[in-house]
């Protein structure tokens, strides 16, 4: 079983458009609304493929009512833990080539006692998990080093962690040492001090990542696909997009099939990258199913650390 833990959840609304044009009337092609945030999509995509999921969610307001009937909808296993503040509600206009304009929304802060009562519930859950999943954003006015905490409390009981943050959050819960950490270019790039254009500026600040104390280092880079640091071995992989039409949740779904398969070698990368290519080709957050999943099109091999890479992440 796969634990997840989202402190900033979010009602997320995609919005399918022609274009993008500024100062314009714009209409909607089409519209969905779904339940957001890191580990939440995590959860979503491993219940999706059929793979047993667990998410603590704290929740709050009308707006946290409603994500927790979303998931409920989707027969997410979760535990919700209510706090006094509302939920968030983020908005992302989706155009045809696949380009994502997000507005996220800050969220709620949490207080100590909900932080508190928030990791008591991941650790009550943690007895029968293989994976916790620490993942997305901090509320704010939460402490950076909040993740780190966690990663060492769980850690304590033999826990195996994964963090998906970003900003000051994430070098500091490598130093707590995660087994897993799976940054995108630019949070690679912040947390290391690195300047990234090609493949080896990917190695090297994964290696950075590891020196700081974090074991595997899962590291997306978009179009150009993956880079896997495990064991002393690196593996680089990439897919085909056919037809692109949104990447929110696209990292996670990567991580969740990362996860599904073990979170070991090339078969788990391989994994990762169809799981995180087909949610590219899927409407708003939606997760994929097993039938939208192309491993045949998956290619890993040793990486080219002089390629460049070809956008930002």
């Amino acid at each position: 079983m796969i634990l997840t833990l989202t402190l900033n959840p979010s009602l997320d609304r995609t919005i399918e458009i022609a274009a993008l044009d500024r100062g314009a009337v714009i209409r909607a092609a089409t519209a969905r609304l779904d339940p957001g945030g890191k580990g939440v999509n995590v959860s979503r995509a491993l219940l999706a493929n059929r793979i047993r999921s667990c998410a603590v969610v704290p929740y709050g307001g009308h707006e946290g009512r409603h994500l927790v009937d979303l998931l409920s909808q989707e027969g997410i296993d979760m535990i919700a833990v209510p706090i006094a503040g509302a939920t968030r509600s983020n908005v992302t206009l989706a155009e045809p080539d696949g380009t994502s304009t997000k507005v996220n929304e800050p969220g709620t802060p949490l207080s100590a006692v909900e932080l508190e009562t928030v990791a008591e519930a991941v650790l009550g859950a943690a007895h029968t998990a293989d994976w916790v999943v620490a993942s997305g954003s901090l509320p704010p006015g939460v402490p950076f080093d909040v993740y780190a905490g966690l990663c060492r409390r769980f850690a304590e009981a033999g826990i195996n962690v994964a963090v998906d943050t970003s900003g000051p959050a994430l070098p500091a819960a490598a130093a707590a040492g995660p087994a897993l950490v799976k940054p995108n270019r630019e949070e690679l790039a912040e947390a290391t001090g690195t300047t990234i254009g090609c493949l080896g500026d990917v190695i090297e600040a994964s290696e950075k990542l590891r020196a700081m104390g974090a074991g595997t280092v899962l590291a997306s880079v978009g179009p150009d696909g993956a880079v896997l640091l495990q064991d002393g071995r690196i593996w680089h992989g990439e897919c085909p997009v056919a037809e692109p039409r949104s990447t929110v949740g696209a990292g996670d779904a990567m991580l969740a099939g990362f996860l599904a398969a073990g979170a070991r070698g090339e078969r788990a990368l391989v994994e990762a990258l169809a799981w995180g290519t087909a949610a590219v080709g899927m409407p708003g957050s939606r997760m994929p199913a097993p039938g939208d999943i192309r491993r045949d099109l998956v290619r890993v091999g040793p990486p080219d650390p002089r390629r460049p890479l070809r956008s930002t992440d």
